[in-house]
């Protein structure tokens, strides 16, 4: 187990130039994560598990140059689907200035940025989490052709580390198909510091479907920040913190047996807490829009009339995923297609699925993958 020490970079080498290319995925919290301890350094106030998605990813280059003339600023360009994007960049250079104690090497290049999302940006899916995930393991790979010497495991736990320090679930993204963040009572390994790979899943849960319906692909009214920060002085913060420790030690029994029955609840109740704990804020807010109450109702009558499996879950907006088994996936796709793709936006929804995490792209013509 690493701790923040162990991930300072210290005897890097150097190299002239370097280009790298990687994608990382969104991912879906199946126990939310949803408030933050008041350390300023993103770490979750309750653990959290997830799938990994596998089509909703962004894709990041990174093209990196050794300074002509070094100085004590970061130096980056930064374009979104191959074109500036100057509101990204004060982002981007809170994520290099928490990260710079863990690379220091970074201010003496410039890096280029080039990033674009297979998915709608500020629409309810995770861009923060799949962007900061990506250049997290682009950075990572810069730090490995620096010091040929760190092994896989440091390389994922270090690249969900600072993925972290971008967006807190970002460092879900980077590796593996079930990943828990958070330090967990029952889950030795766990940690606040990045996410850990969960693998003791049944087949029932082997190539899970999520479609996301796409009931508003406009930016959220309230950021997840904000979201996050009213939970400091919530009413009912510590039994969340609490449901949130006994929910996953349940869904890592349900994840094991395959019990897909069990899943349906505890999953739906988790997602209605989340928008519970936004409804009982102060300010309050709601997230959900009409649309998002009527596929509520048609995926649970739908699944009394049929006994199939499938269920919704939330993140913090207005879009539904629908999650469901494979061996359905005939019977919900044509369901959402008959009933549920009137209450989207302009009729859209993505069909998505369990995935790995990050893929390396490009790195210098080398095919060595971490």
């Amino acid at each position: 187990m690493f701790s923040n020490q162990d991930f300072v970079a210290t005897n890097c080498g150097s190299v002239e130039k370097a280009t790298f290319s990687w994608s990382a995925p969104s991912n879906i919290a199946l126990v939310k994560y949803w408030g933050k301890k008041e350390t300023g350094d993103q770490i979750p106030a309750n653990p959290s598990i997830s799938f990994t998605l596998s089509n909703c990813k962004t894709i990041t280059s990174l093209n990196v140059s050794a300074k002509q003339n070094p100085s004590d600023d970061f130096s980056f360009d930064l374009l979104f689907e191959g074109k500036p994007k100057e509101d990204f960049k004060p982002k981007i250079q809170k994520f290099l200035e928490r990260i710079e104690g863990y690379c220091p090497y970074l201010k003496s290049y410039h890096l280029e940025i080039d990033t674009q999302n297979t998915f709608p940006h500020s629409s309810g899916i995770a861009s923060s989490a799949s962007g900061m995930a990506a250049l997290a393991v682009n950075i990572m790979s810069l730090e490995k052709m620096l010091k040929p010497e760190i092994s896989k495991d440091y390389f994922n736990q270090k690249a969900s580390f600072l993925a972290r320090l971008g967006s807190g679930s970002a460092c879900r993204s980077v590796h593996g198909k079930v990943v828990i963040w958070g330090k967990h009572q029952d889950t030795t390994e766990s940690s606040d510091l990045f996410g850990v790979e969960f693998s003791e899943v049944h087949e029932n849960f082997k190539n899970y479907q999520d479609t996301i319906l796409l009931v508003d692909k406009g930016e959220k009214q309230v950021s997840s920040t904000v979201g996050h920060n009213l939970m400091h002085n919530h009413p009912y913060a510590s039994q969340r913190f609490d449901q949130a420790q006994y929910n996953l030690t349940a869904i890592k029994q349900i994840l094991s047996q395959g019990d897909l029955e069990r899943f349906v609840e505890l999953v739906e109740s988790e997602a209605l807490t989340l928008h519970a704990m936004m409804m009982t804020s102060m300010p309050y807010f709601i997230l959900m829009k009409p649309n998002t109450l009527e596929i509520i109702n048609k995926i649970w009558r739908f699944r009394n009339e049929t006994q199939v499996p499938v269920c919704f879950t939330l993140d913090a907006g207005a879009n539904v995923h629908v999650l469901y088994p494979e061996s359905v996936k005939e019977k919900v796709l044509q369901f959402i297609q008959n009933e549920l793709v009137v209450y989207c936006q302009n009729g859209q929804y993505i069909c998505d699925q369990i995935g790995n995490g990050s893929q390396l792209i490009m790195d210098n013509g080398k095919e060595e993958c971490y």
